[in-house]
């Protein structure tokens, strides 16, 4: 490598690498944007003003406080080592505790299982809301989140190439059934019918605290701002990521929270805390009472099955490639790494996941004293808040492994501050309900008994060690959770 390469790689993070620098500033920005869009705010609003009142908008502003001091980890882990990294590999570089970094890897994977049963199920209830069914009727309901959750399997198991131009495509549908809530909330302001002294009122059902009450919505919300962390795996993609990503990460993040509080804001101006609770499709029905006489009500159900449906769709190929990658670093059943002899896709990786979302949604539908939208969203957040809180950590612990090059370097309260608060987050304290701590450890426990017998076989049949073998491979496979 020439001198002027090797000075110009020092200052711009661009490694030499297999792909394709395609991502400039703009695309990158769409990229971030559409990760975080998706799921959570569709179908929680509601769920989050009934823990809180009116005040539904300060769960969503914690949550994404919360997701900008994490994301000033990502950016210094991002800039100091640019690869298509994750989580898993920066706590394998900070700890080099093997289980530590399978761990990490089946978490990331576990929470795209579960943000996916989530979509399904919010999808269900968008496709009863727009075909005028009854969306009330659990028994329908499940089973067109099965039947969803089928076809994405089959659209899995086909083979699915995901591109950039695809993305952005997605994040403006995504976007737009966001606006128009907006759109129609100002329409109500200027026709005088919003209340905002709602947004304000704190109103507590179990006589909660204000701070109880924030804590346990923004344990919820939270879900709705997770995805900015997956724009580490477009690093080898970008242009410049040392100078690119800090700028398009801070105002990924920022607009997307200034939609959440905006949404918030207006739906519980539009209607009644008590009306959105009780609905899995709050925001069509905020369109419906703000415009009343335009039959813009009609459409938002179907861009909300798309927005769900990408999420999903994407969540679940991430979910079955990081299983297949484990798979073949042989620290999971082998069996689990086979490849479709002509579609050239992990079979059994997608059957694998998709049995278990199966699982999840029949599991919680069918528990009288849990909301499905809220105990599997409530779920990939609770996983993720627990990534990122070793995420955190490894930026301090990394500060010892210095780079030849310049990178971007967060406030060292950030890292402490980030760790304590997601740490905080994760706890009983924050008033979740037990069945996310009971999903979260029915999945994790499959992890480690997947772990164990795959280290009993590797040393009875194969006297091979289970460690992971070559963590950039299993960084990888990993894409967006909301």
């Amino acid at each position: 490598m020439s001198t002027a390469q090797d000075t110009h790689q020092r200052a711009t993070g661009e490694e030499q690498t297999d792909l394709r620098r395609v991502m400039g500033p703009g695309l990158l920005l769409l990229f971030i944007v559409g990760d975080i869009l998706g799921t959570g705010v569709y179908a929680l609003t509601g769920q989050v003003a009934a823990e809180v009142g009116g005040a539904a908008w300060v769960p969503f502003l914690v949550a994404f406080a919360i997701a900008m001091v994490t994301a000033f980890s990502y950016l210094e882990l991002v800039t100091k080592y640019p690869r298509a990294a994750g989580a898993a590999l920066y706590t394998h570089k900070a700890f080099g505790i093997h289980f530590l970094t399978f761990i990490v890897c089946f978490t990331v994977m576990c929470s795209g299982i579960t943000s996916a049963s989530t979509a399904s199920q919010a999808f269900a209830s968008n496709l009863a809301q727009g075909f005028g069914l009854d969306p009330d009727n659990g028994g329908l309901v499940m089973g067109v989140a099965l039947a969803f959750m089928a076809l994405v399997a089959v659209v899995n198991f086909r083979g699915v190439g995901e591109s950039v131009k695809a993305n952005i495509v997605l994040t403006l549908v995504e976007l737009s059934g966001l606006l128009l809530v907006i759109l129609v909330g100002f329409w109500a302001l200027m026709d005088g019918r919003t209340d905002f002294s709602r947004t304000v009122v704190f109103d507590s059902p179990s006589d909660k605290s204000a701070f109880l009450a924030v804590t346990a919505a923004t344990s919820l919300a939270f879900f709705a701002m997770v995805g900015f962390e997956d724009s580490v795996n477009m690093a080898e993609e970008t242009h410049d990521p040392v100078r690119n990503f800090p700028r398009m990460m801070i105002t990924g993040i920022s607009i997307t929270g200034l939609i959440y509080v905006l949404v918030a804001l207006f739906a519980v101006a539009i209607v009644p805390v008590e009306e959105l609770g009780r609905t899995d499709t709050p925001l069509v029905r905020v369109v419906e009472a703000a415009a009343p006489s335009v039959p813009i009500d009609t459409l938002l159900p179907f861009i909300s099955m798309f927005a769900v449906a990408n999420s999903a769709l994407i969540n679940m190929l991430m979910a079955s490639r990081l299983l297949y990658g484990m798979a073949r670093q042989e620290v999971l059943p082998p069996f689990l790494g086979r490849v479709h002899a002509g579609r050239r896709t992990p079979y059994l990786s997608i059957l694998f996941t998709t049995v278990i979302a199966f699982g999840l949604i029949v599991l919680v539908t069918t528990r009288s004293d849990s909301d499905v939208v809220a105990a599997l969203g409530g779920t990939t957040a609770l996983l993720l808040l627990g990534v990122f809180t070793i995420v955190n950590v490894c930026v301090l612990v990394l500060r010892k492994d210095t780079v030849d090059r310049r990178h971007f370097v967060a406030p060292t309260v950030l890292p402490v501050l980030g760790a304590l608060c997601c740490a905080f987050f994760v706890g009983p304290w924050t008033g979740r309900k037990t069945v996310q701590y009971e999903i979260a450890g029915w999945l994790l426990a499959l992890g480690v008994v997947l772990w164990l017998l795959t280290w009993v076989a590797n040393r009875s049949l194969r006297a091979k060690k289970t460690y992971v073998r070559d963590p950039e491979a299993l960084a990888d496979s990993e894409g967006g959770v909301n």
